[in-house]
């Protein structure tokens, strides 16, 4: 069965940054995998405005060394960080690389995760993080690989008990797939689905057999929204259940519907505590 050998992670500094290094060190540990951490550097020249907007030439060229000098300042705190995260005994025999591009994160991290087995990216919190919000969508939609989201603050444990939300789409088999190697060495697995849940496909009840196919026991258990809210209703059973990872497919619905109208998603992104499994 597959087994993740490599992971990409885009360093930030935010809280939630930090709590994702973490998390992907915990993971790199579980899979004896090489984690590739990457800075991604602005490029000055994407950030300096057109001369024909009024600001002189000067003003220009102020603007683009500002932006230099950010972004050195940025990309030493990040590689010290990394540094001592992986001095730390959590990091103990891993293998490691951090890599320095410049560039957008929505261009760059997506091109890259098409060779990683798992991309780790933080929780999505609009507050402190503005494009982080592009970054994961990029990564979901253009990788075609799968993305972990670590939660806002990084688990003690990931992968013992995990939950599949299941809703018969082309995103929920794609999860289940990239999902194998964890749910085969969990201690419990469960599969969530619900009616309301449910798109056009194979039935919760069917992933059973497809499971024990590839030895892996597994239970099943249907869930029901909380104050009419779907994603509240899985990830409530999630944490009934005691899980300390969830996967499931990402916008069977399109992400616009879901940026306007709400989806479930869009809640488990913005409200989830534990670690994320996604795939589009």
């Amino acid at each position: 069965m597959m087994m993740y050998r490599k992971l990409l992670l885009p360093l930030s500094d935010t809280p939630c940054g930090k709590a994702a290094l973490r998390t992907a060190l915990t993971v790199a540990g579980i899979w004896q995998a090489h984690l590739a951490a990457l800075i991604v550097q602005v490029d000055s020249r994407d950030v300096a405005p057109l001369g024909g907007e009024g600001l002189s030439g000067a003003m220009i060229e102020d603007m683009i060394q500002a932006t230099e000098r950010d972004g050195h300042d940025r990309t030493t705190r990040l590689s010290a960080m990394f540094a001592q995260s992986c001095a730390a005994p959590q990091a103990a025999g891993l293998t490691t690389t951090l890599e320095r591009v410049r560039g957008r994160d929505e261009d760059i991290v997506p091109a890259m995760a098409r060779l990683a087995d798992l991309t780790i990216l933080p929780h999505l919190d609009r507050a402190q993080d503005e494009s982080a919000a592009d970054t994961l969508h990029a990564v979901l939609f253009d990788s075609g690989r799968p993305v972990l989201i670590a939660p806002r603050s990084a688990p003690g444990q990931i992968g013992t008990r995990c939950c599949l939300a299941w809703n018969g789409t082309v995103e929920s088999s794609s999860t289940l797939s990239a999902m194998l190697p964890w749910l085969a060495r969990a201690d419990a697995v469960r599969v969530l689905h619900a009616g309301a849940y449910q798109r056009r496909g194979p039935a919760g009840s069917e992933v059973l057999p497809y499971l024990a196919m590839h030895g892996i026991t597994a239970d099943i258990a249907e869930f029901t929204p909380l104050n009419r809210d779907v994603g509240a209703g899985l990830l409530a059973a999630a944490a009934d259940f005691g899980a300390d990872l969830l996967g499931m497919g990402a916008y069977s619905h399109s992400r616009l519907r879901q940026l306007i109208l709400g989806g479930v998603t869009r809640h488990v992104l913005e409200n989830s505590m534990l670690p994320v499994l996604m795939s589009h």
